[in-house]
């Protein structure tokens, strides 16, 4: 990932750096193992941690001869450890270290995004909480429904990350697993109490059947959980660059006093934020197919899958973290219009509060297809002549001879459309 598109504390999980240290801590963790086991000398683990070092030029510039990344890092450290580096990785193979490692680094990943939603997940409570009754338009289909409010927007959003979270400590979960099984994972030539205690030493569980890779089935379910979220974060973004559009504006992002909209025109204040969330989301949903398809490999090993990872496992760790601060962000500093939202509720005349007239007049005798005819013969009456929805009821002989009309003046209460707003948020909110 480009590095305008990203993190220090993430991008830092994935530097060479890092992967080579988790791989060294890896083999000394299976050494000890193996010396309370006796099956290597006493003392051999002490030797190489105060010898080893990590030399990340030094390891590729062997791999650009042997054309193998973990033989090249076995020679470079016992190029400065010297004979006690034999003992290291007996019986093992390369992907009980790849993979283990690769494992280690998407649960050191998920981590941070776990804290990153947990952020998000406090902006969109504060803006729920504060906007609980500011009354704004409901819309399907892009057109008016019927009125709800704000904070009620906010709340779908916070429910749908307190989900999210759930899922991704699942897949996280999933994903942390060890194998150290050796060639095609039967153990012929580590023991099984090897692995046991490498997975305890990395705070890992142990994969129950590794064939030599750790099945991409876990990984699958890592990378499509990340797309998930990102298809969340596209529709809270969506929403907001709906909202700010001109003719609309109910919402608008943060504009700086220094800051610049366009190029070429000096008035315009544009959406870019939420732009980018959309294009980053698209980025990250690209990774599940390819884990998807990393699923099936050849017999009990092959490395299809490595390319793959090498490029999903940071690009859309990296990515996500980098929205979900940027969506943080945006709605922490979002301004809202209240006014405009009132102004927006109104402009169709009140025929949003068409659904309650309709129940009203089924309740006094009319059928269901009945009260749809008057209802609506009404309604677009103000949608064409630019009448209120009201005085076109008021004035309808068919209604007011069944429905007095102080009674149907008390229909037209917005009241009625967030009398079980309280109901909503206590119970999505209860124990949050």
């Amino acid at each position: 990932m480009i590095e305008r598109y990203s993190r220090k504390e993430i991008r830092d999980i994935w530097e060479d750096k890092n992967k080579y240290a988790i791989w060294l801590e890896i083999e000394l963790a299976a050494a000890e193992a193996m010396e309370k086991l006796k099956i290597i000398p006493k003392g051999v683990t002490k030797k190489v941690r105060s010898r080893a070092k990590i030399n990340v030029k030094r390891i590729l510039k062997i791999e650009d001869k042997v054309k193998h990344d973990v033989i090249a890092f076995l020679t470079s450290i016992t190029e400065r450890v010297g004979k006690e580096a034999r003992y290291l990785h007996k019986g093992m193979t390369s992907s009980d270290v790849l993979d283990t490692c690769f494992n280690l680094q998407l649960k050191q990943s998920g981590a941070i995004l776990l804290k990153d939603i947990d952020q998000l997940l406090v902006s969109i409570k504060r803006q729920a909480v504060k906007h609980k009754y500011t009354l704004c338009i409901g819309r399907s289909h892009g057109i008016h429904a019927e009125p709800i409010t704000f904070g009620f927007k906010m709340l779908t959003f916070y429910q749908e990350f307190l989900r999210n979270k759930k899922r991704l400590e699942n897949a996280i979960k999933e994903i942390s697993t060890c194998a150290i099984s050796g060639a095609v994972g039967t153990f012929a030539n580590v023991d099984p109490k090897i692995e046991r205690y490498v997975a305890k030493k990395l705070k890992l569980s142990v994969e129950p059947i590794s064939t030599q890779v750790i099945p991409r089935d876990r990984h699958a379910q890592f990378f499509s959980t990340l797309g998930i979220i990102a298809s969340s974060i596209e529709r809270f973004a969506i929403e907001i660059r709906h909202l700010q559009r001109t003719e609309v504006l109910e919402v608008e992002e943060f504009f700086g006093k220094k800051q610049k909209g366009s190029s070429a025109m000096p008035h315009k204040k544009n959406p870019i934020l939420s732009e980018n969330l959309t294009g980053l989301s698209r980025l990250i949903r690209s990774s599940v197919v390819p884990a998807l398809e990393n699923v099936a490999l050849w017999h009990e090993r092959d490395i299809s899958h490595s390319a793959v990872e090498r490029n999903i496992g940071p690009d859309a760790t990296i990515a996500l973290d980098f929205a979900l601060i940027r969506l943080a962000n945006v709605i922490k500093n979002l301004s809202i219009y209240p006014k405009k939202m009132l102004k927006n509720l109104n402009i169709t005349n009140g025929i949003f509060f068409s659904q309650r007239v309709l129940l009203e007049l089924t309740s006094v005798g009319y059928t269901r297809e009945e009260a749809y005819r008057i209802v609506q013969k009404n309604a677009m009456k103000a949608w064409k002549n630019n009448s209120t929805f009201v005085s076109n009821i008021i004035s309808d002989k068919e209604i007011t001879n069944k429905i007095p009309v102080n009674k149907i003046k008390k229909l037209f209460n917005f009241g009625y459309h967030t009398k079980k707003i309280n109901i909503i948020f206590n119970r999505s909110l209860k124990n949050k």
